[in-house]
């Protein structure tokens, strides 16, 4: 007969296999999404930024209201997509790694608010693209997603993700020069509303006929778990 540690190696293990298979999804879906806007960049210089001009989002056109979902994908240059693209990876595969699917709901709903924001709020006639406000948008979500799904290690990787890159949040405020900050403001707003809409909404154990709670309902038994799924127990 299975002994209990035997059985909690057991479940760590399996854990961990799961984290390990969706941090592998996540990488190899952020690597082939930064593949196509890469692309895409390739095929717009080579055609003078034909693509940003005719799928950019112009300021209360109504006919570009549906490049909403495309604008991300472009750049201006080749330094605005260097730029993007190392937090975009970065950002995004946090983002990613504890679900491809809600990943993807996630980034359709910033690509909405940052989309609208900038169709709603921008100033003159040029067109704006670029996936600065999928950036902010997976920056938010990242930042206060363990808030909000009660997982202890995801709140410590928000803490320090927020202290780390706070300064962020400086391109985000309105009127800010040279750069389009509905877009920034917009995408933010999408991710921190994507952390509460997509939130684990899984039961918590019940408690015990005795009425106190289940041991892996208690704070410190959920980060035992987590860091065991880890490895670092």
């Amino acid at each position: 007969m299975a002994t209990s540690e035997g059985r909690r190696a057991g479940a760590t293990s399996i854990g961990a296999e799961q984290m390990i298979a969706e941090a592998r999804k996540a990488f190899f879906v952020m690597f082939g999404f930064l593949s196509v806007v890469w692309l895409l960049q390739l095929a717009n210089s080579g055609d003078h930024y034909a693509l940003s001009r005719d799928y950019g989002i112009a300021s209360g056109d109504l006919g570009t209201l549906p490049d909403i979902f495309v604008a991300p994908l472009l750049h201006w240059s080749w330094a605005h997509i260097e730029s993007n693209s190392g937090p975009l990876f970065v950002f995004g595969f946090l983002a990613a790694y504890r679900g491809v699917a809600r990943f993807l709901g996630l980034t359709l709903l910033i690509a909405v608010t940052s989309g609208l924001a900038v169709w709603f709020l921008e100033r003159g006639d040029a067109e704006t693209v670029g996936a600065s406000g999928l950036i902010f948008g997976y920056f938010g979500y990242v930042v206060v997603r363990g808030l909000f799904d009660r997982h202890l290690i995801d709140t410590l990787i928000g803490v320090v993700t927020g202290a780390s890159f706070a300064y962020l949040l400086t391109v985000a405020v309105p009127g800010t020069p040279g750069v389009s900050w509905p877009a920034h403001l917009g995408g933010l707003a999408g991710g921190l509303a994507g952390a509460w809409l997509l939130r684990d909404r899984r039961s918590r154990p019940a408690a015990s006929g005795g009425g106190s709670p289940a041991p892996s309902a208690h704070p410190r038994a959920d980060l035992h778990k987590e860091l065991g799924d880890l490895g670092l127990l």
